[in-house]
């Protein structure tokens, strides 16, 4: 099986014009969703997409031969730093209710990765009941987790610090991972999302390696979007550390997991050298920012499959481990 541990949710135009309207109103005509039937929600999965290349998310997924899924929300409409902060709450469990549905609908293709009304307004406390919701009610395997709730508009904590621990209990006590994966990122940030994405992973990393974090919660599972930020390829800048401290840098990293959502053969090698073919998961982010045929091979950005293929010294067992199995048990599937 492949499983893939890194997929966005697709849903119809109604979805995101509820969203515009609830920016557009700030919650003054409340917060009820549209209507939308289980027919429409298939046909947003089985629709070619303009931004993927024209073609639908399970044309996207069936040729890439992934078995399984996991969806989360589409990080850059999460909107965490909006006021009020009902709006970020209303979207979110709604979010969270069309992903589950999806895993109704198209049985054995999906699996949920719940979405967190991570309003940076709001206690870390007050996110945990959707988050138990979406784990206990609706089945979901894990969350997201973004670590920059004010979008770039203020600096956040660092997610070594304490702040974050009520969230981490939650997790522990729940026994789901979580998928560290920025949002969205506003004016009038230097970057746009997408280095934002990197930039917070990098930042995170670095943060709870340097922290108490995996000593006060060691089941804490955290699986690092899009390889891990930079520090897996700029680590040598970090091993140095081993003298001073007497632990190795590279120790330290195995506290994590990284998915594969990486579009060159170069860095996936990198990277599975870097911290271990047992840490690196499976993760395409197919139909996302990769979806664009390459002009120089023919193969679609995101054909990762392809790309792990490639790489000749990796033996059968560990290509296994990295396609289905490390998700398999971290997930427990």
């Amino acid at each position: 099986m492949i499983i893939d541990v890194h997929g966005h949710m697709s849903a119809p135009d109604a979805y995101y014009a509820w969203k515009a309207s609830l920016l557009a109103a700030r919650g003054s005509h409340g917060g009820k969703p549209p209507g939308i039937s289980d027919d429409a929600l298939i046909a947003s999965y089985n629709a070619p997409h303009p931004s993927f290349g024209n073609i639908s998310h399970l044309d996207h997924i069936d040729g890439a031969g992934i078995d399984l899924q996991l969806l989360s929300p589409r990080p850059f409409h999460a909107m965490h730093s909006e006021r009020p902060t009902k709006i970020v709450e209303w979207f979110t469990v709604e979010t969270n209710n069309l992903i589950q549905r999806a895993t109704e609908l198209f049985p054995g293709r999906f699996k949920g990765v719940a979405g967190i009304p991570q309003s940076p307004y709001l206690s870390v406390e007050q996110w945990l009941p959707e988050l138990r919701r979406a784990v206990t009610e609706l089945g979901f395997v894990g969350a997201m987790v973004n670590s920059d709730p004010y979008e770039g508009t203020e600096v956040p904590p660092a997610m070594g610090e304490p702040y974050w621990y009520p969230l981490y209990e939650a997790l522990c006590e729940l026994d789901v991972p979580m998928l560290l994966h920025s949002a969205g990122c506003k004016f009038p940030s230097r970057e746009p999302y997408s280095l934002h994405f990197i930039q917070e992973e990098t930042v995170s990393v670095w943060s709870m390696i340097q922290s108490n974090v995996f000593a006060d919660f060691p089941d804490l599972k955290v699986v690092v979007a899009h390889g891990g930020g930079a520090i897996p390829y700029q680590m040598g800048r970090f091993l140095p550390s081993v003298v001073r401290t007497g632990v190795s840098y590279l120790d330290k990293l195995r506290n994590f997991h990284f998915d594969s959502c990486l579009y060159t053969q170069d860095s996936l090698e990198l990277l599975m050298k870097a911290v271990g073919t047992d840490r690196v998961l499976f993760g395409s982010e197919k139909p996302g920012t990769g979806s664009q045929i390459d002009p120089a091979t023919g193969r679609w950005f995101d054909d990762i499959h392809l790309l792990i293929d490639d790489i000749e010294w990796l033996d059968a067992d560990s290509r296994a481990d990295v396609l289905e199995n490390n998700a398999r048990a971290l997930f427990r599937l």
